[in-house]
């Protein structure tokens, strides 16, 4: 495990997302939100000179499709003829590990997620053994959801309508099928091209098992927006050359 560093403040410049289509000749970092997010998630991320970005968005999983089948419907839309880096929170890193594995990415960077099945909470391998999830109602999920998400998360209210937004937009089955993915995961080794950011204050993946390189002080699940100021410096010291 890296120590913590302290990252002198560094000139930021904001990157333009160009959707599917970045300029030649920058590198692109596709973005990976998290399970009840959206590229909306990104909205604060600024990133160095001669970097794009591009948002991938999720199609709802196939009944019982693993992590790994899922993580696989994205690999046509990364352009290896470009230089790419690979950045996901949540889910989405759980499926830029995956794909770390399977594609050629400069750099994989993680925020608010797991490497392997080892990081997550206990919860996940005790529903592996008692498949509660499957005979909960999809509706009730969601619904147990927009609940839980403020409580679980209470640093959600510095954005609350944001992160209500992108959750209330998922639709039930998605939901429903990405929590049985990541219960089944079956990942126990990640690639050394992984950076993990992960915050001391995050109650959905608790930092406790978590293997990361840079900690966030008081960081939760949801600072990707609420402590985007500090994610950004840390980004930016990353990829310094």
């Amino acid at each position: 495990m890296k120590s913590i560093l302290l990252i002198s403040l560094l000139l930021l410049v904001k990157t333009v997302s160009f959707g599917k289509h970045p300029p030649e000749g920058d590198t692109v970092v596709y973005l990976f939100p998290g399970q009840g997010s959206d590229e909306r998630l990104f909205k604060h991320l600024e990133l160095p000179p001669g970097y794009d970005t591009v948002h991938i968005s999720y199609p709802v999983p196939d009944k019982h499709e693993t992590m790994a089948m899922f993580a696989s419907r994205f690999i046509e839309e990364i352009n290896p003829s470009s230089p790419y880096i690979l950045m996901g929170v949540s889910l989405g890193g759980m499926i830029c590990t995956e794909l770390t594995d399977t594609l050629a990415p400069l750099l994989t960077i993680l925020i608010s997620s797991a490497k392997t099945t080892h990081e997550l909470p206990g919860r996940y391998t005790f529903q592996q053994r008692f498949r509660v999830n499957r005979i909960i109602p999809k509706r009730m999920i969601k619904g147990g959801a927009m609940v839980l998400q403020g409580i679980v998360e209470p640093d959600r209210k510095h954005d609350k309508e944001t992160f209500k937004d992108m959750l209330k937009a998922k639709d039930p089955l998605y939901l429903k099928r990405t929590v049985d993915m990541i219960i089944n995961w079956q990942r126990t080794a990640y690639s050394d091209k992984i950076v993990h950011i992960h915050g001391d204050n995050d109650h959905t993946i608790p930092i406790k098992n978590v293997e990361y390189d840079y900690r966030i002080e008081e960081g939760s699940h949801m600072m990707m927006i609420t402590r985007a100021g500090e994610i950004n410096q840390i980004i930016a010291h990353i990829l310094k050359p």
